[in-house]
């Protein structure tokens, strides 16, 4: 489903470069779960980011679902997003214009399917936030808004999803309901998960863990 190698990231500013992500690889198979985990800095958002197709690496290839995103320029890649990749993110990002239904829909929308109101209230049922439906995310708790981007990570049926800090902005309860909700509804889904978090009970819940420290991979 995921294949990294030899990932490479280096920003440049005038005479400078940082290298933020050093010759990383891995594989992952479909269906599976995998954490990746490491300190502030040490590079997890950036690995997200490049195999998710949301950036470019410097060097090193990322073959996702069997479609390599190096050689697709940048509406090519959204197509590849839209059509395999969910994403869940500490901030949650729904849109504040829109209602809890509304955000679950736009996925399925950006996709041209039938019937998104029916599966976005049945996927927001699922998360227990049904009878919320027509709240805005600035009318929901911290934890009603991420199972609403539950619900919309879901929502295009995707591949695999991205889940970068998914629970780092919840108070203990409700990031356990939230954690639930994650590995039931991608278990359900089939879905594999790529998980980037500093929580390493969480990571542990998952099938395997990569550890970066100062943009390298660690044993």
């Amino acid at each position: 489903m995921l294949e990294v190698h030899q990932l490479t990231k280096t920003y440049n500013s005038g005479n400078k470069s940082l290298t933020v992500l050093e010759d990383v690889s891995f594989t992952i198979e479909a269906g599976q779960t995998f954490a990746i985990v490491g300190p502030s800095g040490s590079g997890k958002t950036t690995l997200l980011g490049l195999c998710a197709g949301l950036d470019r690496s410097s060097s090193g290839s990322v073959v996702l679902n069997g479609i390599r995103l190096d050689d697709l320029d940048e509406d090519e890649r959204a197509r590849v997003r839209n059509q395999h990749v969910g994403f869940v993110f500490q901030n949650f990002q729904l849109i504040p214009t829109l209602t809890a239904l509304e955000n679950v829909m736009v996925p399925m929308e950006l996709q041209g399917q039938k019937g998104a109101a029916k599966k976005a209230m049945e996927l927001l049922g699922r998360v227990g936030l049904a009878e919320r439906h027509d709240h805005y995310p600035a009318q929901l708790s911290g934890g009603e808004q991420q199972r609403v981007a539950l619900a919309r990570a879901f929502s295009n049926s995707p591949k695999i999803l991205f889940a970068d800090e998914p629970t780092g902005n919840l108070d203990p309860e409700t990031h356990d309901v939230v954690e639930k909700l994650l590995f039931d509804l991608n278990r359900e889904a089939g879905t594999t998960l790529v998980l980037v978090t500093h929580d390493l009970e969480l990571a542990a819940k998952t099938q395997r863990v990569l550890k970066l420290k100062g943009g390298k991979a660690v044993n």
